[in-house]
C-alpha cells in the first residue's frame, strides 16, 4: 500500500531552514509538508553557530518568530582578531551602522519548530529512503518511506533543505551539478560550559599553536573553540589539556578572565568550503547546507542559509502570484550571494589558522594582513561590511 499526500511545496529537512522556508510560506498563504530523517528532537539538540546578521534577525521578524531573539538575543557592536597576542577590534557599529546579535541556532530552532507545531504544520519524522523524483515532468513527487510503509508526496515545487549529506543535491543529475570544495588540514574542538564568556565580545584568535575563539551563547554560558588535528580522538582532550591550550592562544591578559570549568558538550568539526552549481533543477530548488558549506570562521552557515530561504520565499510566493521572473533566476542570484560569502570565510580562515605547510613567508604574510587590517580603517570596514552581512543581493 502507498499512502498519497498532496501539497504546493515539500521540503526535504526539518532544520532552521527548511522551518524557515515553511513558516515564511504558510504566512503567505502556500501549503507543505516538511519530512526529515530525525526527529525533532535530535534535530533541536544539534549544537551549531549562534551569531546571527542583521538580515538573519530581520527575516527571523518576518516569519513572526522573534520574540525570544529580542528578550534573550546579545546585540554585539564589536569582536576582536588577535594576532600573537595584538589586539584589534572591529568596530561594526561604527563603520557600517548595524551590528550582530549572539543567539544559539538551536534557540532558533525551537522557536521555529513552536510556531510551525502550533499552526498545524504537516511533518514527517524519522523518513527513510527519501527519492525527489520526476523533477522535470512538470508533475514532481517525493518518495520514502516511514514504519514500512510507503508515501508518496506530489507537489508543485520541492525545497531541499537537508543539508550536506541529504538527497536533494544528489536528485541533481552528475552532468549538470558542478561541485567546488577546498579541506582544510585541520577541524576545531568545541567545547559548551556553563560560565561567563571571558570577554563580552566575540575574540577570533591566532596563535603560533593553532587558532582559538572565544564566543558564547549567553552571559553565562560560553561556547570556546581551538584549532585540531582532525582526526584526533575526544578522549586525548580532557578538558584540563583544553583549557590550557585556550588560555596559551588567548594570551595571558585575556586568559586572566577566563573562568574555568567542566565541559557538557564536547565535540570535533571539520573545516571545508563547498559550493554546488546549479541550486535548482526543474522542480527542485536547493538551500542552505545542501548546496554550500563555509568554514565556521566568521560564523556563515545559518546566516547563508537564511538568506537563501529568503530569495526562495520570495521566488515562491511570485510564483503564486502570476511572476516567475523571481523563480527561473533563483539560482543565478543566490550563488552571486553565496560565493562573495564563500569569500569572506576562506579570507578569514586563511588570515587566523596555522596551516601546516606554510612556508615562513606565508606566516608573515599572514602578519602582514592582520596588521593592515589594524592600521586601516578601509581594510576593517570591509571586514565589518562582511561580518555583518551582505545585502540580500
Amino acid at each position: 500500500m502507498t499512502l498519497i499526500h498532496k501539497t504546493q511545496i515539500c521540503i526535504i529537512g526539518a532544520g532552521p531552514s527548511g522551518l524557515l522556508l515553511a513558516q515564511l510560506l504558510s504566512n503567505a498563504g502556500i501549503d507543505t509538508i516538511v519530512l526529515d530523517r530525525k526527529d525533532r528532537a535530535y534535530i533541536e539538540g544539534r549544537v551549531r553557530a549562534g551569531v546571527l546578521e542583521q538580515g538573519t534577525v530581520k527575516a527571523l521578524e518576518e516569519a513572526g518568530v522573534a520574540e525570544r531573539v529580542h528578550a534573550e538575543g546579545l546585540p554585539h557592536d564589536g569582536f576582536e582578531l588577535a594576532f600573537d597576542g595584538v589586539r584589534h577590534r572591529i568596530d561594526l557599529a561604527g563603520l557600517t551602522g548595524s551590528s550582530v546579535m549572539v543567539y544559539g541556532q538551536t534557540e532558533v530552532t525551537k522557536d521555529l519548530f513552536d510556531a510551525r507545531t502550533a499552526a498545524g504544520q504537516q511533518f514527517f519524522f524519522n523518513v527513510e529512503h527519501v527519492v525527489p523524483s520526476d523533477l522535470k515532468s512538470g508533475e514532481p513527487s517525493v518518495q520514502f518511506e516511514l514504519d514500512g510503509v510507503q508515501h508518496v508526496i506530489k507537489c508543485d515545487y520541492i525545497a531541499g533543505c537537508d543539508g550536506f549529506h541529504g538527497v536533494s543535491r544528489k536528485a541533481i543529475p552528475q552532468d549538470v551539478l558542478k561541485t567546488f570544495e577546498r579541506v582544510y588540514p585541520f577541524g576545531w574542538l568545541g567545547i559548551l560550559v556553563d560560565k561567563p564568556p571571558v570577554s563580552h565580545e566575540l575574540i577570533y584568535a591566532n596563535h603560533e599553536d593553532g587558532f582559538a575563539l572565544a564566543s558564547m551563547r549567553s552571559e553565562t554560558r560560553s561556547r570556546y573553540y581551538i584549532q585540531c588535528d582532525v582526526n584526533d580522538d575526544l578522549s586525548q582532550w580532557s578538558d584540563d589539556r583544553f583549557w590550557e591550550a585556550f588560555a596559551k592562544r588567548l594570551g595571558p591578559d585575556t586568559a586572566a578572565n577566563l573562568q574555568i570549568g567542566a565541559s557538557f558538550e564536547k565535540s570535533i568539526a571539520p573545516l571545508r568550503s563547498f559550493v554546488a552549481e546549479p541550486m535548482g533543477y526543474g522542480a527542485l530548488f536547493l538551500a542552505g547546507d545542501a548546496a554550500h558549506i563555509v568554514p565556521p570562521t566568521g560564523a556563515k552557515g545559518l546566516n547563508l542559509a537564511v538568506a537563501d530561504v529568503r530569495l526562495l520565499a520570495r521566488a515562491l510566493m511570485s510564483h503564486y502570484d502570476g511572476n516567475d521572473h523571481h523563480i527561473d533566476s533563483y539560482s543565478q542570484t543566490v550563488l552571486n550571494r553565496v560565493w562573495k560569502v564563500e569569500r569572506f570565510s576562506w579570507q578569514l580562515s586563511m588570515l587566523m589558522h596555522q596551516f601546516p605547510d606554510n612556508a615562513p613567508f606565508d606566516k608573515r604574510m599572514q602578519r602582514a594582513e592582520f596588521d593592515y587590517i589594524a592600521s586601516s580603517e578601509a581594510a576593517s570596514k570591509a571586514i565589518a561590511e562582511n561580518y555583518v552581512g551582505l545585502p540580500l543581493e
